[in-house]
Formats: structure tokens, C-alpha cells, sequence
């Protein structure tokens, strides 16, 4: 995280987010109806600056009415660095050993969750700085997901993801290296399913020609270079999802 700056500053970051990452917004007014990730982020500030200094129960106590009012559960314990957006935000969970660096981008539904009860262990992820974690997103146990990297929506994520890559899939699978320098990008992660299935559909309909072929001959070349084509697809399908 970057250097430490008091908490009235972060609360100042905190505001100036939606005017810069939602072109929704039409008027500093709608930021006190309309962004309840906003007001999550800067209610946990607070909890959180009680928290360290042992006023755990009051600090409990402010985010369960932040959790009731905005439906979005932060634990104050959490680690949350500097300029963090939680666009609609609605359903997102960060549990109480995660840390979220700076400039992180979270959509609606995400979690950042445990594996295990076991206290005194980080149970939690780590998310680096200037990630995008895509609506939905399920991000479980003591991993890290480096800087730069994008979770596509409605993934499940249980292992590291390296910095600059991008993960879809559950469970999640890295696709690429680098990123689109849109952050909004999504319809560019690549559907790793679809493209298996279009595979093998190729792949039945080969056998099928092949099994109702009359001229051997004929149909022997013609199967011939269409299995290399299938070949070639398949070996990138499989670079595709390298773990």
C-alpha cells in the first residue's frame, strides 16, 4: 500500500471515486443517495480507525448498521488501502484478514471470503493494487491476486493469480497475461467454456463424416486436414487455460 495519510484524507479519496470511475454521475448530490459503496468504504474508515485502537465493540456495531442500510458486510478488522471504488456494490462481502490495496475497482456481489475457521490465521485474500474484481466474483482462502489483474464476473477463484494476468471460470483459470487498460472490459475475456464445446461439437461431427463416408479415399484427406485444424484449435484451447 502507499504511504499513510490520515483518515480525513482517505474519506476526501474516497468521495472523489464515483466522479471518477462512473460516468452515471451527473451531481455531487447524488453521492448521498445513490452510492451505498461509498458510504460502506467510508463508514469502514471509521470502524476501522476504532477498531486498532481496541473499541472493537463500537466499531462491530457501526458496521452492522452499514451492513443493514447498504447490504454490504465489511469487516472493520479488514485491510483497505486508499482510492478502493465498490461500484453498486450491493452483496459484496470483505472478510476480516483481507487486504485490498490501492486503486482496486469491486463490483456488486463480490467476496472476498475464508476457507477455514481457524483463528489467528489469515484466512483471507490479498488483492494488489489496480485489480478489477468483476460482479460476483467469489475470491476464497489466503491467496493473492497480484497487481493488475482482472477477475471476470462470476468466477470462483481459489488458487494465486499472477500480476497482470486475467482469471475466468470456476474455479478460475488464468487466460492471459496483460489486460485491457479499460477497466469496463469485460466482453473481451474470452469464454474459455464456449470455446470447448465448439471443439468438441467440430470434433463429433469429423467422426461422423468419417463413419458415413463412402468414398474412403475421398473422405480419408478430408479428414485428414480437418483433424489438423481440430488439432490446432485444441492446442490453443489448451494455452488458453493454463494453470
Amino acid at each position: 500500500m502507499s504511504e499513510e495519510v490520515s483518515l480525513w484524507e482517505k474519506i476526501k479519496e474516497d468521495f472523489e471515486q464515483p466522479i471518477k470511475n462512473d460516468p452515471a454521475l451527473n451531481s455531487k448530490l447524488e453521492l448521498f443517495f445513490n452510492y451505498p459503496g461509498v458510504w460502506a468504504i467510508i463508514n469502514y474508515r471509521i470502524a476501522n480507525w476504532l477498531y486498532i485502537r481496541n473499541f472493537k465493540l463500537l466499531a462491530r456495531f457501526i458496521m452492522g448498521i452499514t451492513q443493514i442500510i447498504t447490504n454490504i458486510d465489511i469487516h472493520p478488522e479488514a485491510k483497505i488501502g486508499r482510492r478502493v471504488f465498490l461500484d453498486h456494490a450491493f452483496g459484496v462481502v470483505i472478510g476480516q484478514t483481507a487486504i485490498v490495496e490501492d486503486d482496486v475497482l469491486i463490483y456488486q456481489g463480490v467476496t472476498l471470503g475464508g476457507v477455514n475457521l481457524n483463528r489467528g490465521e489469515k484466512r483471507h485474500p490479498t488483492i494488489k493494487s489496480g485489480s478489477v474484481i468483476g460482479s460476483g466474483a467469489k475470491v476464497l482462502g489466503n491467496i493473492i491476486i497480484g497487481h493488475n489483474c482482472r477477475i471476470g464476473s462470476n468466477s470462483v477463484v481459489v488458487k494465486p493469480v499472477p500480476d497482470d494476468s486475467t482469471a475466468v471460470g470456476i474455479p478460475a483459470r488464468v487466460i492471459t497475461k496483460g489486460r485491457d487498460k479499460n477497466p469496463m472490459a469485460h466482453n473481451k475475456i474470452p469464454d474459455t467454456n464456449k470455446e470447448l464445446f465448439a471443439y468438441l461439437f467440430k470434433r463429433v461431427k469429423v467422426l461422423e463424416d468419417a463413419i458415413g463416408c463412402c468414398d474412403k479415399a475421398t473422405c480419408n484427406q478430408d479428414i485428414s486436414q480437418k483433424d489438423e485444424e481440430l488439432e490446432k484449435i485444441y492446442e490453443l484451447y489448451l494455452k488458453t487455460i493454463k494453470d
